[in-house]
């Protein structure tokens, strides 16, 4: 099999660990012009482009959940920072639609 395997999180998983007090990273990998839209309430901005540059922040001791506008984006970058030996990254399933279609908050960045 070639790649890596692609952990996914759900937004009532990320319920859970907030209601847990489970700490962790929230990227959003979009364009500027859509997170303008709005994003995930304490969501960190770091486009797609970016993630090869700053990857070594990402590597650090708290899990990383990435999202995009479906999920196919930010699949492809924890499958590159899983390829970086960064392995405690997760893909939100179906992105901020999903998350949406979930019931849950979205809010202006900062």
């Amino acid at each position: 099999m070639f790649g890596v395997a692609i952990s996914e999180v759900t937004p009532q998983t990320l319920e859970e660990w907030d209601a847990e007090g489970r700490e962790y990273r929230l990227v959003d990998v979009r364009s500027m012009a859509e997170t303008a839209r709005g994003v995930l309430p304490h969501a960190e901005l770091i486009p797609l482009h970016l993630i090869p540059l700053r990857k070594d922040e990402l590597a650090g001791d708290k899990p990383v959940v990435l999202y995009c506008q479906t999920g196919a984006r930010s699949g492809q970058a924890c499958a590159f920072l899983g390829q970086q030996g960064i392995s405690d990254v997760h893909n939100l399933v179906g992105g901020i639609v999903g998350w949406a279609r979930a019931g849950k908050p979205i809010v202006t960045p900062n």
